[in-house]
């Protein structure tokens, strides 16, 4: 990685980093703006790797697939994020030295999903995740396992998955004796077969096994097996490898061979569980192609008793309903390290084995979601297990009977979230595997609710969370649903009258070929409009009951493969006029119709072709213009595609420019000035005042994580950011909305201050045991450049009741002051005016009385003011 040199200046500097891990360094005008996160945390997310302390187990770390890594030293009952200055908050693999306090997170998703998000390498930390270091693999992108020699923790060995959707040739199994200064690639099998999983056994760290996995992923088609998978062994710690999955070995070694776990019981003892994806006698050939069902053998379990010379498959029976059909997206198999008859193998349920697989049984149980990951068991207790899944971490101290879920963390992943227009607003989202939910918007984290026996957010739908729409006239009334277009019209206020509204092609046509994320839309005209992508765009003039389809297919026209592809992802409409529309595919086409559907235009010709068209949006404050993001995410592109054009389509200009290297999956326009845009890539949130010509970053109080999806509600002037692994954000943008051309020129500009109202408890206690009631005032003003700026409060008389020198950034700047006013101050103030008493409160200090004031920031001959006005209470 490169070395980074930093401007030391008195200009605040944002770093970000690319999904590759890429820097730019910019200044940013937002430092003062922080992003709050409003939950929800009762669903958890997806859990990759846990590492408890097996002294004390109720100390851990749980890695989150894009939520970063997470601290307890109270059994999950309260966690901390320990990873958030890491460039990168995507999760592979974890390790935790427990002597010495060596933390390694191996980064980059390793279960191949849709939103396995790549990693830049190794991260090693000393200090509990306060600064990170990263130590090589840089293009690994996907780092599955890492094992420390116990006794010389310089000696550490990584498998690497490789790249998840091209071919490359950091993938393997790699070693370091010098702590990460330099590797070396010990095993290599092909340029597309990487190492999922890695095992050693208990103090002989001589012997490892490695499991290898030959897979094909692309936007359209997954291959998830191959030839080249099966199982390597090493007796010199990892120097040399040799494959002992060999067809005489009795472990499968056919083009079948899918996604293989390992677990060592003792260096001559080892379990694999491995998904066969060779088709079952009686299974159906041919399927639908957003059906993801086909019968396959699934996952068998194999053992061998001398080190892999040969192997025996244990279950004696198909293990029915626990890979479903994505065994790619599991392969953990846990074996007790005191009763090698005792296995743990995880899928969409969590199954266990005490008779070395012969036979299973789930322990799924309450509180426990399904798409199981890890398991981790206690060498003192086995009945102890720390479980995670796509639902976050489990715990269990009686095998399963029952569970706690540690769930007081917002690490959701969304996909989508939308607002009503309520007061206060609510606050909608369709996460990953969680379903639909609905909140206040005015959420705070606690756990009081489990007191009252209702959490503040409400779900409304399972399945994986997709679009939401509110009709804006009933908000009881919402569209949503789950993957591939399975879309329904919920009536909150009677559920009776709810129904499931995505249109069927007729019989005898081709089935509609929907996206996993199937884009829907109301009208902004009229609201009993809605359209929906398929392959087609649908358009229902009363709300889903019925559909027309108003386009022929505007793809490329799908290929063949078992993935869904060829589908619409993203509609738009002009707020201008009705039947101006605009769709975007997932083979990157753009098209334009504006007559209703009528004839359709390919505008994206000029575009860079094939990539994943993730946003279309038709400006709400110019007809002719649309802006456009493409996302590369699907082919190892981290480019960032931003472009816009004012001719609606005709012509393009790229509006990237200094946005770091990362896949963009969002654009919204602010809703006041056309000025301002802000975009989501796979690594933060990024804002630009100058229409695309240049970005900042705009993630102040948010770490490096996926946002997916933006909204603005524009009465509160709330910007509602939905990221894939740290839940939902929100930021007033009513100081970003002023920033208007003349205000950016100005050497000064002060925003408005409320009004506040006198009270008789500042000062004074909440309670015997509670804080003191501390008023605060908050001034936000601009300032062109950086240097100390002069601030001051003054009553009607234009004496100085309060002063303050700042250290102004470039941008926005905000001064909090609590209203005290020292008793020199207010006796002079007193002297002058014999009607007026300020008495000190509870705590000893003088408040400012009710009356106006003017607040003043100045800086050399330059000088801003706004006034400002205490009420006397009613």
């Amino acid at each position: 990685m490169k070395k980074i040199a930093f401007l030391i200046s008195a200009l605040t500097f944002s770093v970000s980093w690319g999904q590759n891990g890429t820097t730019t360094t910019t200044p940013t005008l937002f430092q003062e703006l922080t992003l709050q996160n409003v939950g929800p945390t009762v669903m958890s997310g997806r859990v990759v790797d846990v590492a408890v302390n097996p002294e004390n187990p109720i100390e851990f770390y749980v890695a989150y697939a894009s939520g970063g890594l997470w601290y307890s030293n109270t059994n999950g009952l309260r966690m901390e994020p320990v990873m958030d200055t890491a460039p990168t908050l995507n999760c592979g693999s974890v390790f935790v030295d427990w002597k010495s306090g060596m933390i390694l997170v191996g980064t980059g998703e390793i279960n191949s999903s849709r939103s396995s998000y790549a990693g830049i390498g190794l991260l090693q930390s000393f200090d509990k995740g306060k600064t990170w270091k990263n130590i090589g693999l840089t293009d690994s992108h996907h780092i599955s396992k890492i094992l420390v020699n116990p006794k010389n923790s310089n000696e550490i060995v990584v498998g690497v998955a490789g790249h998840l959707y091209t071919k490359n040739k950091e993938r393997g199994v790699f070693k370091t004796t010098d702590g990460g200064k330099s590797w070396q690639q010990v095993l290599f099998v092909n340029d597309e077969t990487g190492v999922i999983d890695m095992a050693v056994a208990e103090n002989n760290f001589e012997v490892l096994y490695a499991s290898a996995w030959q897979k094909d992923r692309k936007a359209h088609n997954f291959n998830g097996n191959g030839k080249a998978s099966g199982i390597y062994k090493s007796t010199d710690a990892g120097s040399t490898w040799q494959l002992i999955s060999t067809p005489e070995s009795g472990f499968p070694s056919d083009e079948f061979v899918g996604r293989i776990g390992l677990s060592a019981f003792t260096s001559d003892s080892i379990y694999a569980v491995m998904d066969n994806q060779k088709m079952r006698p009686s299974a159906k050939k041919e399927k639908d192609p957003n059906d993801e069902d086909p019968e396959v053998i699934g996952a068998e379990v194999f053992k061998s008793i001398n080190g892999g010379k040969t192997w025996v498959k244990t279950n004696t029976s198909f293990i029915d309903d626990f890979y479903s059909s994505y065994g790619y997206y599991f392969g953990d198999i846990t074996v007790d390290p005191k009763n090698q008859e005792r296995i743990y193998i995880t899928g969409v349920p969590l199954l266990f084995s005490d008779n070395g697989g012969k036979t299973f049984q789930s322990i799924d149980g309450d509180n426990v979601h399904s798409d199981h990951h890890v398991v981790w068991i206690n060498p003192n207790n086995p009945n102890h297990l720390v479980n995670g899944n796509d639902g976050g971490l489990n715990i269990t101290y009686d095998n399963g009977k029952s569970w706690q879920l540690c769930n007081s963390i917002p690490v959701g992943q969304f996909y989508a979230v939308n607002v009503d227009e309520q007061e206060p607003y609510n606050i909608y989202g369709g996460l990953q595997d969680n379903g639909v939910w609905v909140g206040a918007s005015n959420y705070n984290a606690s756990i009081g609710w489990q007191q009252e026996g209702k959490y503040p957010y409400a779900r409304l739908m399972g399945g994986d969370g997709m679009q939401i729409q509110i009709d804006k006239r009933n908000p009881n009334i919402v569209f949503t649903g789950y993957q591939y277009g399975s879309y329904y019209r919920i009536n909150r206020a009677d559920e009776s009258k709810s129904k499931f509204i995505a249109p069927k092609a007729k019989k005898g046509d081709k089935p509609y070929r929907y996206n996993w994320q199937s884009p829907i839309l109301l009208s902004s005209h009229n609201q009993d409009i809605l359209y929906l992508g398929s392959n087609f765009l649908h358009r229902s003039m009363n709300q889903g009951d019925t559909w027309t389809a108003i386009s022929l297919d505007l793809t490329q026209g799908g290929k063949q493969g078992n993935v869904a592809f060829g589908t619409l992802t993203t509609i738009s409409e002009s707020p201008f006029e009705f039947g101006v529309l605009y769709t975007g595919s997932d083979d990157g086409l753009v098209q334009f119709s504006n007559n209703g559907g009528a004839n359709w235009k390919v505008i994206s010709t000029t575009l860079p072709q094939n990539l994943w068209v993730s946003r279309v949006v038709a400006s709400a404050h110019k007809k002719e213009r649309v802006y456009v993001t493409l996302n590369g995410y699907r082919n190892d592109d981290f480019t960032s595609y931003v472009y816009v054009s004012e001719d609606a389509g005709q012509t393009w200009k790229s509006i990237a420019n200094n946005l770091p290297a990362s896949p963009v999956n969002v654009i919204l326009e602010d809703s006041i000035l056309d000025s301002v845009l802000y975009v989501g890539t796979d690594n933060g949130l990024y804002i630009s005042v100058d229409g695309g010509a240049s970005w900042q970053d705009f993630s102040n109080g948010m770490p490096p994580v996926a946002v997916h999806d933006l909204v603005i509600q524009k009465k509160a002037k709330d910007l509602i950011v939905g990221t894939h692994g740290r839940s939902v954000y929100k930021v007033s943008l009513k100081q970003v909305q002023e920033l208007k051309k003349e205000v950016l020129d100005k050497t000064l500009y002060v925003y408005e201050v409320k009004s506040t109202t006198k009270s008789e408890r500042w000062g004074s206690k909440r309670g015997a045991w509670g804080d003191e009631f501390i008023p605060k005032n908050e001034l936000w003003f601009y300032s062109n450049s950086a240097g100390n700026v002069s601030v001051q409060l003054e009553n009607l008389s234009k004496e100085i009741v309060y002063t303050t020198t700042v250290a102004a950034q470039k941008g926005l700047n905000k001064v909090v002051y609590d209203l005290v006013i020292d008793k020199a101050a207010a006796d002079k103030w007193m002297a002058k005016d014999k009607k007026l008493k300020i008495t000190p409160a509870k705590n000893g200090k003088y408040y400012l009385p009710a009356a106006k004031y003017t607040w003043s920031v100045a800086k050399d001959k330059d000088k801003a003011t706004t006034p400002f006005e205490i009420v006397a209470p009613k």
